[in-house]
This record gives structure tokens, C-alpha cells and sequence, in this order.
């Protein structure tokens, strides 16, 4: 294969916090037996023709081991375009659902059933069906974090990186459905100034950094800029005062430019490990240490090893949903 690391990664896990009051994260240290694992999880790839995709929300442990880390749309476009037979995906379920319908021919894997979405969980096919049956001329966008089945009926899907540009290329006397975060909505609303209905869906991770708190961390930390992802409370204070409103993959390109040497970042607590790892010298401060997805923390380095080990779970989608479902994730992928 000819795919390399998404970042480079040294499994330090070290934590740049402070105290001083400001929010900060005590880094877990890797149990001893981890080093052995990422030898067999190297071993088990080449036998198995496969490739691990992992989001960027993932344990450190697995980012270390992965080929590929990035957000939801990088992950898309790996998989399109690897040439493993296996894709182990280190993620959520609709994101290995994408992957899935997206490369039909290759065998797609996830360490952990249960890792499913709360947010995606929030909005049923038969809701959408009920706005189109008022709104017969509306189109339908759905964020990535939904199902197959969500996906099935709806016409374009964004990710939080280019949402802004898929609604730009919708006609502009069309009536928009964003589907199911209210957020990420709300932000997209704000930034193309269209007639956008809001469904009101949430991320709890990111319902758990509160203004307050951040108001508190930034006059504690006057010299860091502060990075919000869109999933955050968008209708608040804070994004008119972050520095930047930045999808995940965005953060990561921001910190490689930005001259700062502190950032205060505002999405789920997995994103650290990255930024802390391809910057060392830098420091980052979680808006919030209460910022964790449960769901993603469900993959284990164990049960991506055993994943490879008994090729399990594979994830599928019935080809009459996937039929439909893909169209909205290739015309995203068309634009961008």
C-alpha cells in the first residue's frame, strides 16, 4: 500500500497544561502491554492487505498505530482511494457505514459495534420524509454524522469542513433542511445568509464546553487563541469571540501556519493528542476535560487488535439503501 501517516506520532501522550485555575487534561499513560500490540497490529495488517483509518477523536493509542488520521471528510476520501482490501475503520459506525457504501468491494471493519452517535441518533428517516411532504421544492443537507437510513433521504451531505461550500451551490431560492445538528447549522446559516430550517440536534461532547468556563480559561490564558469547532454553542458569545470557528481538520492546519505558541481548543478531547504530538513545542488547553465522545471512546487498541485478529465486526449496508444513501456523499464529494 501506498498510503502514509496522516501526522507523524511518537506516542508521547504528554500533556501541555497548567494550572493557574485553567481547565486542563492528565495524559494517560499507555499500559505496558500496548507496546506489543502495536507490533502485532503491524504484523496483522500486512497479512491482512489492510489499512486503519482512525478519526481524529480517537484514543492516542490508536492514532499512533493508524495510517490514516483525519476528520470525517479526509477519512471519506482515504477510503476511496486506498488500494487495501481491509479498512479497519477507529471511528464511530456512520463513518464505517460511509466508508462501506463508498468501497463496496473491500471488507470494512470497526473494533466496536457500539460505537454509535448520539447526535446521528437524533433525526429518523421518517422525519425527513414529514418536512418534504410540506416543503416539496426544499432540498435536504445532512451532516455526516447521520445513518445510512438518514442519508438515504436526503440530497447533498457536508462535513463541518465544507458545509459552507455545498450550500453555496444550491440554488439560492431553494428552501434548506440542515439535518441533525443545530449548531453546525446555525453557524452554516449564518455564514451563507440562506433560508435554512434547523433540526435541533446536538453533540453532547461538545454540549459540555460552556461559555463560562472558556470565558474563564481565556483571561487565565490571554495569549492563547482560542479555536472553536461549529458543533459547539454557535449561538452564543463564543463565536463571535473565537479567533477562528475551525472543522477539526481545520484546527490541525491552523496550528501548522499560526505563529502562537498556546491554543485553547474547543471540540472533543481526542483532537489533543494529535496537535500535541505534531507540536511538541506548542501548548493546548481543552476548553473543556469533560469534552469526551463515549462512543468514540469505545474502540481500545485490544479491540482494534482483535478487530484484524477475527476480522470483526464487519459493517455493511443493505444495497437498496446504500443505492440512495451514497448519492448525497458523492455529490458532497463531487464539490470538494
Amino acid at each position: 500500500m501506498s498510503e502514509t501517516n496522516g501526522h507523524a506520532t511518537n506516542g508521547n501522550g504528554h500533556s501541555n497544561g497548567h494550572s493557574n485555575g485553567s481547565v486542563t487534561t492528565t495524559p494517560t499513560r499507555e499500559p505496558a502491554h500496548y507496546a506489543l500490540l502495536k507490533e502485532k497490529i503491524a504484523v496483522l495488517k500486512q497479512e491482512r492487505q489492510a489499512i486503519i483509518l482512525a478519526h481524529n477523536y480517537q484514543e492516542g493509542a490508536i492514532q499512533d498505530v493508524a495510517d490514516f488520521c483525519g476528520d470525517s471528510l479526509g477519512l471519506a476520501r482515504m477510503a476511496q482511494k486506498t488500494d487495501a482490501k481491509v479498512i479497519l475503520f477507529c471511528g464511530v459506525h456512520f463513518m464505517a457505514e460511509t466508508a462501506a457504501m463508498l468501497c463496496p468491494e473491500k471488507i470494512v471493519l470497526i473494533p466496536d459495534l457500539n460505537a454509535g452517535c448520539s447526535l446521528a441518533d437524533m433525526i429518523i428517516p421518517e422525519q425527513i420524509r414529514a418536512w418534504r411532504a410540506k416543503h416539496p421544492d426544499g432540498v435536504v443537507v445532512c451532516y455526516v454524522n447521520t445513518s445510512a437510513t438518514v442519508k438515504a433521504e436526503c440530497d447533498y451531505c457536508v462535513t463541518s469542513t465544507n458545509g459552507i461550500k455545498v450550500i453555496e451551490r444550491i440554488p439560492a431560492d431553494k428552501e434548506i433542511l440542515f439535518v441533525p445538528d443545530y449548531y453546525l447549522g446555525s453557524y452554516l446559516k449564518a455564514k451563507t445568509k440562506r433560508h435554512i430550517h434547523l433540526w435541533k440536534g446536538y453533540c453532547p461532547a461538545h454540549a459540555a464546553i460552556l461559555p463560562e468556563k472558556v470565558d474563564r480559561l481565556r483571561e487565565a490564558r490571554p495569549e492563547a487563541e482560542f479555536l472553536l469547532h461549529p458543533e459547539c454553542g454557535c449561538t452564543t458569545k463564543q463565536m463571535d469571540l473565537a479567533d477562528q470557528v475551525l472543522s477539526t481538520e481545520g484546527m490541525v492546519q491552523y496550528v501548522n501556519r499560526s505563529p502562537a505558541k498556546e491554543f485553547i481548543v474547543a471540540t472533543e478531547n481526542g483532537l489533543l493528542h494529535r496537535l500535541r504530538t505534531q507540536h511538541p513545542e506548542k501548548t493546548f488547553y481543552p476548553a473543556s476535560e469533560y469534552a469526551t465522545c463515549h462512543h468514540m471512546q469505545r474502540n481500545t487498541l485490544e479491540k482494534a487488535f482483535m478487530s484484524l485478529v477475527n476480522m470483526q465486526h464487519v459493517v455493511t449496508v443493505e444495497a437498496t439503501i446504500a443505492e440512495r444513501a451514497v448519492l448525497p456523499i458523492r455529490r458532497m464529494l463531487d464539490i470538494v
